[in-house]
């Protein structure tokens, strides 16, 4: 095995805290260049939507990127002639959470730049990458075309036994946080780090993928691209802000956590959007048989009527997991369907604030504010808008304070030129404050709405 150069190293472990490379293209990652970006599901022999097209990485044939805000979503959709028409005053876009009738534990904090987090995902990218680099090394060094193959399957293997590990990894963090062995802030990082180990494997497997196309009279066996689909489910929008808040990228923001001892619920406002995703071991049949993409699309669905007559369904996948996108003109919704159970078990959601229909308004009028604020579910995004009393104007840079069960008043933030701050609805009755010394107004007994879940789960 040959080892990799000191400089080589030292720049793994700087590139990701410095944001300028990934880890995979430093270690010298072999990549076909007729396949370079593609999504990593969608090579091999993957079955698509009919009449989809491959992917870009992390895209779906129908062009939507879940880790990046749906910015242009509106105008794309709009000339799509798959898209659908809804009446507004029944839209909802449903959401999972977790189960009806288990003990769960909640709680919100700030998540902004963190050197000891960042410097530990940085460390544990490095370490992926070199194992990559040096299963690669080992399968080039093979002297017979059949020594390859063995070595090429020996590291599926390895990977495939390695995502049973880490499914057991991230249901122990789950269960941990709910019983209060875990804070926020560790639950956090841990699945930031389940989720960059997940992305290794998949670029791993893109690398054996190419070493057999190379190989004379070898390709790569089905359940390669199979296990690709099943690594995905371990990312998330919410885990990709965390990481890119613990290097101070992005500016530092609330995240709701909630969890129970097999399912977890993350959210947050960022760049005008409400950001959530949702993951359910109890509905995840890890044994099942295949699901096919029209099976999958068909239970979407059924689950979320609302969103899916927004447009058209894209499916992707193979076996056992499949994956079904609607960009629409509020966003974008991503669920991974589970064969077996023909249920959603993972739920990835981004949701333009402005247009967001799930809330019931409460107001109160004093000290000359008028103060509206539009309640959501339990992790939903709250808008607090403060207008004059008299002018019915906005009013910008006045502070919002939240208490929560009676607790410590936490500032929210100021309002903006329209006179609004938004932040995360807790699951517990709550109080905001808006104060302008002397003046202050408090608008009391807020309560969260009953969340819109998905059709199937809802008496669960």
């Amino acid at each position: 095995m040959r080892a990799l150069p000191i400089s080589l190293a030292v720049l793994l472990l700087l590139a990701p805290i410095a944001g300028a490379v990934s880890p995979a293209a430093v270690a010298g990652a072999v990549a076909d260049s007729a396949t370079e970006g593609i999504d990593p599901a969608a090579e091999g022999t993957a079955p698509a939507a009919e009449g989809t097209a491959p992917a870009a990485d992390g895209v779906d044939s129908t062009g939507a990127n879940i880790g990046s805000p749906a910015d242009g979503a509106a105008e794309r959709v709009g000339e799509d002639r798959d898209r659908r028409q809804v009446d507004p005053a029944n839209l909802t876009f449903r959401t999972l959470s977790t189960p009806s009738d288990v003990d769960t534990r909640v709680g919100a904090s700030a998540r902004g730049a963190n050197l000891g987090s960042s410097v530990g995902f940085s460390v544990g990218e490095t370490d992926a990458a070199m194992e990559t680099a040096a299963v690669v090394d080992r399968i080039e060094a093979a002297e017979t075309s059949a020594e390859r193959q063995r070595r090429i399957l020996a590291a599926i293997n390895r990977v495939e036994r390695d995502e049973v590990t880490l499914n057991s990894r991230q249901t122990e963090a789950f269960s941990a946080h709910a019983t209060g062995n875990l804070s926020d802030r560790e639950l956090l990082d841990e699945l930031v780090r389940i989720a960059a180990t997940a992305r290794e494997y998949d670029e791993r497997l893109d690398e054996l993928d190419a070493l057999a196309a190379e190989t004379d009279g070898f390709s790569s066996p089905t359940r390669l691209d199979e296990l690709q689909v099943g690594l995905q489910v371990y990312e998330g929008p919410v885990r990709e802000f965390a990481l890119s808040a613990a290097r101070g990228e992005v500016s530092a923001t609330e995240v709701y956590v909630e969890s129970s001892d097999r399912s977890v619920v993350l959210a947050t406002i960022a760049d005008g959007e409400y950001v959530r995703e949702v993951f359910r071991v109890d509905r995840w049949d890890r044994g099942g048989g295949a699901i096919s993409n029209d099976e999958a699309i068909e239970a979407t669905s059924a689950a979320y009527p609302e969103t899916a007559s927004l447009r058209e369904p894209d499916a992707f996948g193979a076996g056992s997991v499949q994956r079904i996108t609607i960009p629409h003109e509020f966003g974008l919704l991503r669920t991974f369907v589970s064969g077996g159970t023909s249920q959603v078990f993972v739920e990835h959601q981004r949701l333009a604030l402005d247009a967001f229909p799930d809330t019931e308004t409460a107001s109160e009028t004093g000290d000359g504010f008028n103060v509206t604020v539009d309640r959501s579910y339990a992790g939903g995004p709250v808008t607090v808008t403060v207008r004059d009393e008299e002018t019915g104007e906005p009013v910008p840079d006045v502070t919002v304070t939240k208490s929560v069960g009676g607790g410590d008043s936490q500032a929210i933030g100021t309002t903006d030129a329209d006179g609004v701050v938004r932040t995360l609805s807790p699951a517990d009755s709550y109080r905001v404050t808006v104060v302008d010394e002397p003046r202050a107004v408090f608008v009391d007994d807020l309560d969260p709405i009953a969340t819109p879940r998905p059709v199937d789960d809802t008496d669960e």
